[in-house]
Formats: C-alpha cells, sequence, structure tokens
C-alpha cells in the first residue's frame, strides 16, 4: 500500500480513496473543469487555471482534505473538504464537494468519496458539515441524504449558468 493510501478505504481491485498529491493536480482540475463546462455541481462559469489550481490546493494542505478516487488505477474523481468561512468562529465548520469523472458516474464512486470525506471530517474534529446543491442535481442531493444530510434551506434563483436561474439546496450534516 502507498503511504498516502487512507488503509481502510482500499475497495478491492476497481476502487481505491487514497489522500491526493500535488501531482494530482492537473487531473483534479481537468474533472472540475468538465464539471464546469458541462454542469451545473459548480456555479463557476470559467474554467480554473493551473494557477487558481494551485492556490485552491495549498489552501487545502493541513486539516482541509482533498482525497481522489481511482478506478482500476485510472482517475476517477476527488472531492475536499474546505472552510466554510475565512472567521474563526466557523472553523469547525466545512463545505463539502466531490466531482467524478463523466464516464465513471453510475459506479458508487461518489459514495465511496463521501464516506471517506465524512470520516475525514470526524477525524478533524469538525462539528458541521454543509454543501450547497443545485435543485436540479437529483443525484447528489440523493447521495447526501443517503449519509444523513438534511436540507436546511433553499436559497432562490441564487445562481446564473446555462442561460437561466438556479435555486440552490443548503445540506448540513451535523456531528459527522
Amino acid at each position: 500500500m502507498k503511504t498516502n493510501e487512507l488503509p481502510e478505504k482500499e475497495m478491492g481491485e476497481n476502487l481505491c480513496i487514497r489522500k491526493a498529491e500535488f501531482s494530482d493536480l492537473p487531473r483534479i482540475t481537468e474533472i472540475y473543469n468538465q464539471a464546469v463546462v458541462n454542469t451545473t455541481a459548480t456555479m463557476d462559469t470559467e474554467k480554473r487555471t493551473e494557477i487558481e489550481g494551485k492556490r485552491w490546493f495549498q489552501q487545502h494542505e493541513g486539516k482541509y482534505p482533498v482525497l481522489v478516487a481511482e478506478w482500476g488505477g485510472t482517475f476517477a474523481g476527488w472531492g475536499s473538504l474546505s472552510p466554510w468561512s475565512d472567521r474563526i468562529g466557523y472553523s469547525r465548520t466545512v463545505e463539502l464537494s466531490f466531482y467524478v469523472r463523466e464516464e465513471f458516474r453510475g459506479k458508487g464512486i461518489g459514495k465511496k468519496l463521501m464516506e471517506a470525506l465524512l470520516a475525514e471530517g470526524a477525524r478533524y474534529g469538525f462539528h458541521s458539515i454543509l454543501s450547497r446543491i443545485t435543485s436540479d442535481n437529483q443525484v447528489s442531493l440523493g447521495i447526501h441524504r443517503i449519509f444523513g444530510f438534511r436540507e436546511v434551506g433553499v436559497l432562490k434563483d441564487v445562481g446564473r449558468k446555462f442561460d437561466r436561474w438556479h435555486d440552490v439546496i443548503i445540506m448540513e450534516l451535523l456531528n459527522p
């Protein structure tokens, strides 16, 4: 086993969830940019640049984990826990995000990333994990519900992408 793998998260021959390394950044950025261009999973409308990706990755050093999923040795997705706010009173609250490469969706990778991210959240002692999900992203909403997230609010027409307005649902899990 490589030193950056999460020992309890090796998933047989096909799926391995491990901690991200800086060398994973081009593939993380590629999957993120695929979501930027094709989905409402992010409200970014411009692809992330290499410099922006490096800055994002550096902000996750320490207690904000970035995990990657490999399916049969191929980079299939990633997820992260990010600071919810820079205000110190929110330091034990994080935002969860995960993205799966289009050709690997439907194989349970999102669920395994979620499971591993929640375990990391508990390990770091986070009290509240939040997610912002567009109302049309039924797959992500469903995965969050499976893991006990509950809807705590709907922000009406706050995101604009693909020439239309989008509602954003806030979901929360306490004490992961």
